[in-house]
């Protein structure tokens, strides 16, 4: 983002983006258990933050790792009950419950289900002899939530850690699982550059 605030805390409509991405499960169902994971040198400046904006959905605050791979590790160990588990971006606040609720439906039945949606734009595959068009057909963009059944996302992180672990769904994927995709929704932005806030404050009227 170029700024010294980290992103998941910069304010999105007079609150910090985690805020949102919470209350967007919570919306979703107001029993749900959350477990919060964040770099150890912010939990005490995230609990300031929620005695400032008066924050108060219940959630389960975690040191996380040196890696989003250890982070999500550590995130598991706190997951204690069978059944399914999300695993999903602080910066994406914008996920609609219509997601939410698809990805849980489809793990239930096949044991896992992430949300993708379909490129709007032309593409081309560049390598060291030059470049090529891709049929963007057979391309997916990759979103979260990501939901899993509890005991085999919590055994495929007990695999060491390998770079081609791009997100939690190729961790699953590497113990031999069949990854299933759901519809995302357009809306669902990873806030990763500054224009993404002001993309984001537009959307959320959408979505609210």
């Amino acid at each position: 983002m170029g700024m010294d605030t980290p992103k998941q805390y910069l304010e999105l409509a007079g609150r910090p983006v985690l805020m949102h991405t919470i209350e967007r499960f919570r919306d979703f169902d107001d029993s749900i258990e959350i477990i919060t994971v964040l770099p150890e040198n912010q939990l005490r400046f995230w609990n300031d933050l929620q005695k400032k904006y008066a924050f108060d959905i219940p959630h389960t605050l975690v040191k996380g790792g040196s890696k989003r791979f250890i982070s999500v590790q550590h995130g598991l160990e706190f997951v204690n009950s069978p059944g399914l588990v999300a695993i999903h971006d602080g910066v994406r606040p914008l996920v609609r419950n219509e997601t939410i609720k698809r990805c849980f439906e489809t793990a239930g039945k096949y044991g896992n289900a992430i949300p993708v949606i379909s490129p709007a734009d032309s593409l081309r595959l560049e390598d060291d002899k030059g470049n090529t068009p891709v049929n963007r057909m057979y391309i997916k963009q990759v979103q979260t939530p990501q939901v899993f059944d509890v005991a085999k996302i919590k055994k495929a992180y007990l695999q060491d850690f390998d770079p081609s672990f791009t997100d939690d769904a190729t961790v699953l994927e590497k113990t031999g699982e069949k990854i299933h995709l759901v519809e995302g929704n357009r809306e669902n932005i990873k806030i990763t550059n500054p224009e993404d806030l002001f993309i984001a404050q537009t959307l959320l009227s959408f979505i609210s």
